[in-house]
């Protein structure tokens, strides 16, 4: 609500809802009959069934009629502690925000002791502590499985996490280093400069380059564009620079998939990704543990029970 730039939102939720608590106050007494001595006889509502059988106005129990009070009075008291009406944040400052941050406090008070441990480890070792990678997998289930899938395989523009394939190098430190600053990756749309043909027989030469069947004339001319324009990046060779978060073009492993037709809109339309840094509310030591998970995704150990990781 304090986010608003206008006043009148903030009238626009108290004036309705102190007007009903008013207004159930007053219905509330309105509808209740005052108790009549015990010699009066309860008034019919006009309502008659079955010749004799009427509906009468017999006031509600007392019990009853006060839980309605009650119901109300304890609105009044919500409203004025927590926040409910307009901009007004309540008398005690409750915010989810606050709330949220306590919970974490909370939390790194008791497990910071924990990740600070891990964190003196290298992180090769840690990849082969399976207590260490049991706590990495909750903080990937809950961090990265959105992008990634929660088996890592990946998907469509997010790389997979299993193999030994990666855009900016496999080394744990450099694993590290990713999700703790991010990564953004760019790759420039190629039609305009290239045109229909052009872009067509760069991604016969691609396809070539991991050794797939292609039209040897096409990929002959799309080598010749390859060689001016993205040899920048993917290297002469195709093998990419992880400098950089180039691919290697030789492999048959693609982030968007390896098909002519996808390939040709990538060479077309070109790509953008981004990989959100997660340094500043996971912090060093969780991302150590972490980091430790991802790598050991790609280089399984044995565990104390003989298991594959």
């Amino acid at each position: 609500m304090s986010d608003f730039t206008s006043n009148f939102w903030s009238w626009f939720i108290v004036v309705p809802v102190v007007a009903g608590i008013i207004a159930m106050f007053v219905l509330n007494r309105w509808m209740t009959e005052p108790r009549r001595k015990e010699t009066e006889k309860p008034k019919s509502m006009g309502h008659v069934w079955d010749e004799d059988l009427q509906e009468l106005n017999n006031p509600l129990p007392r019990w009853w009629l006060n839980m309605f009070y009650i119901t109300l009075v304890f609105g009044i008291g919500y409203l004025a502690l927590y926040p409910g009406l307009g901009t007004f944040g309540g008398i005690l400052g409750w915010t989810e925000k606050g709330q949220y941050e306590k919970e974490i406090a909370a939390a790194d008070k008791q497990f910071n002791p924990l990740y600070e441990k891990y964190l003196k480890e290298d992180l090769k070792l840690l990849a082969a502590n399976p207590e260490a990678l049991k706590t990495g997998e909750r903080l990937f289930v809950n961090y990265c499985t959105v992008c990634h899938g929660s088996d890592a395989g990946g998907g469509p523009g997010f790389p997979s996490l299993r193999d030994d394939d990666w855009l900016y190098g496999g080394d744990p430190q450099i694993i590290k280093a990713s999700i703790m600053n991010g990564r953004t990756g760019a790759m420039p749309a190629w039609g305009a400069v290239l045109g229909p043909d052009g872009v067509a027989n760069a991604a016969e030469y691609v396809l070539s380059l991991s050794g797939r069947s292609v039209n040897d004339t096409a990929a002959a001319a799309g080598k010749e564009k390859f060689q001016q324009l993205c040899v920048a990046c993917h290297g002469a060779d195709g093998k990419g620079n992880p400098a950089m978060g180039a691919p290697n073009l030789t492999d048959n492993v693609w982030l968007y998939g390896g098909s002519k037709k996808t390939i040709m809109e990538t060479i077309d339309k070109g790509r953008s990704g981004r990989m959100p840094a997660h340094a500043e509310f996971l912090g060093e030591a969780k991302v150590h543990v972490l980091a430790a998970y991802v790598y050991s995704l790609s280089h399984p150990v044995e565990g104390d029970r003989g298991e594959k990781r």
